[in-house]
């Protein structure tokens, strides 16, 4: 068992069941680089050729041996995936475990929890940082909170909330920067800048210009949170996605320089959850209380 290649035959069953190797390394969250050479590992390993490759750009086909091995650790990874999610399920039946970002889990989710604890003391709450829009079971979750465009396919998706973006700093530079307060004024800032494409300064551009705004100047962070952070400590002026930067605003470490200009987000926010799922009273619940708070900050 110790000399079993588990990783290159999990690749390889991969491979074989998503009919290529691009979509296998997709599927792992790696490299095609990698899952190649995870497959000339078991092929060395085994000293038996698993693909007949053809000349040029043709497509690789599978050889008898390849196909019953394949075959044989595809079942034997659905039997592990089976037996798992058994166990799993004996967890509490009060327990629930959300997948969300992680700069949603700690601006958004997490100053919530003391709330959702004295109205359901019996809920048992767990959060698991993750972006990827997929089967919250692939990660052991029950729901999960998903940024962006959905619906998507493969998945229950319900729209939670919209969101909104607009500038914002801190008081400290934007006294310093003599009061910016009009579209024009962004250019002479420096902008700080979320890599979510969906928060990206080129849609302020779009929206309220000015024409002449050179977005691609300037630091860029690989969370929301962290360009919140940036702009708190005065670093520049970063886009802020309203539903995350409200504690800031309220407590006054952060201010909208450009006043109520805004850019909307329609259905910025959803529910994710398995097409199959099983009754859960207590992931029903969850689910019927983030549609109360989502509902509740909307009207504030």
């Amino acid at each position: 068992m110790n000399q079993l290649p588990l990783n290159a035959m999990r690749a390889f069953a991969l491979t074989i069941e998503r009919d290529g190797v691009r979509a296998a390394a997709r599927e792992l969250h790696v490299s095609h680089s990698a899952v190649s050479r995870h497959l000339r590992e078991l092929e060395r390993w085994l000293g038996v050729a698993l693909f007949e490759r053809g000349a040029g750009r043709e497509a690789f086909r599978v050889t008898p041996q390849g196909r019953q091995l394949a075959t044989t650790v595809l079942s034997a990874l659905r039997d592990i995936g089976s037996a798992a999610e058994a166990v799993r399920e004996r967890r509490s039946r009060h327990a629930v475990t959300i997948s969300c970002a992680p700069s949603f889990a700690s601006r958004w989710l997490l100053p919530r929890l003391p709330a959702l604890e004295r109205r359901y003391p019996h809920l048992e709450l767990s959060i698991h940082v993750d972006q990827r829009v997929e089967d919250p079971r692939q990660s052991g979750c029950d729901l999960a909170i998903r940024m962006g465009r959905g619906p998507w396919a493969g998945v229950k998706s319900q729209a939670l909330m919209d969101d909104a973006l607009f500038p914002v700093m801190s008081p400290e530079a934007w006294i310093k920067a003599g009061r910016p307060g009009v579209p024009a004024d962004v250019c002479e800032l420096r902008l700080l800048h979320d890599r979510d494409p969906s928060a990206s300064w080129l849609l302020w551009r779009q929206a309220h210009g000015p024409v002449n705004l050179d977005v691609r100047k300037g630091p860029r962070f690989s969370s929301s949170d962290l360009v919140l952070r940036a702009a708190a400590q005065g670093l520049g002026v970063a886009l802020a996605r309203q539903r995350l930067a409200a504690g800031d605003l309220e407590a006054g470490t952060l201010v909208r320089p450009m006043g109520t200009l805004a850019v909307s987000l329609k259905d910025a926010y959803w529910v994710v959850s398995p097409l199959a799922q099983p009754k859960h009273d207590a992931a029903a619940l969850v689910t019927a209380w983030l549609q109360r708070e989502a509902g509740t900050q909307q009207k504030s």
